[in-house]
């Protein structure tokens, strides 16, 4: 399968879950932003969970398939269309070969993923088939899609195939492009996507050295996300956090979540491409479970941050990783049932 970029959109990476194993060496996984997303993308089209998939923020690209495809677009709604049809988000989709995909305006959210049955195939770059822009590895030459490009798949399941092949007689006989079925991921199963997000955060290792009146002002007030924030990490504008008494420290570990706090006091939250070691003080630690709320919220986001333990941090994980398993096995079926008509 081809796929050709006519217009690349603002920022288009591909995408997988990242790099791991390299920290030592100085080098971050990165990988997609909202894994929750791309997770669901992927399951939607019978993809392994780490296939690679497009990652689209804010403005999205325009694509023309070269073959028929079966595809799915979770995340963001860029408003994306086929030949001005609106496409259903959260299922699959399958398209007749020539048909142009178009992302238009941003009505929620900041990153959308397109999944490709078969997933998009790039070179491994340490394992992992991640862009990373600052370093210029992994992706589509480590760097984000241009116009005239050829985006490939791979091949597509015999269950992806089998969807296909109806979706796409279904497709002839209404004389459309695409054709998608009936039954999609329930929103009741996707994160707590809001327009002004509370995240949960577990407290970080330097959190008793902030003052108590910092303290309140962290947990009662909202910050704002910065315009100069990316894929690096999100800075925040707020209410200044202090400390007790001035600290030195070296630098230790951090990872996606990691809230540190500078010495102007406009906490940082770190994302998918942060660094791997950093000295400022650490206020907190984003819940796992919130990362993708996180991901999805673009710069002028209010955010207010809510305590929660270690342990509440890991039950919240491991429902919804519950549920994402079940959601997977619900998809199997139907793709399978698709299968044997």
């Amino acid at each position: 399968m081809r796929m050709e970029v006519i217009r690349p959109g603002l920022l288009s990476t591909v995408q997988d879950e990242g790099r791991y194993g390299y920290r030592r060496h100085g080098v971050h996984p990165g990988g997609v932003m909202d894994t929750f997303a791309a997770r669901a993308a992927n399951m939607l089209v019978n993809n392994s969970r780490n296939a690679a998939v497009l990652e689209m923020t804010m403005t999205g690209p325009e694509l023309r398939f070269h073959e028929n495809s079966l595809i799915a677009v979770c995340g963001a709604d860029l408003s994306a269309t086929v030949d001005d049809h609106p496409v259903p988000l959260w299922r699959p989709v399958g398209l007749l070969a020539g048909s142009v995909l178009k992302f238009g305006r941003c009505r929620s959210g900041l990153r959308a993923y397109l999944s490709i049955a078969g997933g998009i195939v790039v070179n491994e770059v340490m394992g992992s088939r991640s862009t990373d822009l600052k370093t210029g590895i992994g992706g589509l030459e480590g760097r984000a899609l241009r116009t005239g490009d050829i985006l490939s798949a791979g091949e597509a399941s015999c269950e992806a195939q089998a969807m296909l092949h109806p979706l796409l007689e279904q497709v002839k006989l209404e004389k459309t492009r695409m054709k998608a079925p009936i039954w999609h991921l329930s929103s009741r199963e996707w994160p707590l996507y809001q327009l002004e997000p509370v995240i949960r955060v577990m407290p970080g290792a330097d959190i008793s050295k902030f003052t108590k009146g910092s303290l309140e002002r962290w947990y009662s007030e909202r910050y704002v996300i910065a315009p100069q924030s990316d894929r690096m990490g999100y800075r925040l504008e707020g209410s200044r956090l202090e400390l007790e008494r001035p600290m030195s420290r070296l630098s230790e570990a951090v990872t996606y979540g990691t809230v540190q706090v500078p010495a102007d006091g406009q906490p940082i939250i770190l994302m998918a491409d942060h660094q791997t070691i950093g000295g400022y003080p650490v206020i907190a630690q984003v819940a796992s479970v919130d990362l993708p709320v996180l991901a999805q919220a673009r710069p002028g986001t209010r955010v207010a941050f809510q305590p929660i333990t270690r342990e509440e941090a890991q039950r919240l994980f491991f429902e919804q990783e519950r549920g994402l398993q079940l959601s997977a096995a619900f998809i199997r079926r139907r793709l399978a049932e698709t299968g044997e008509r």
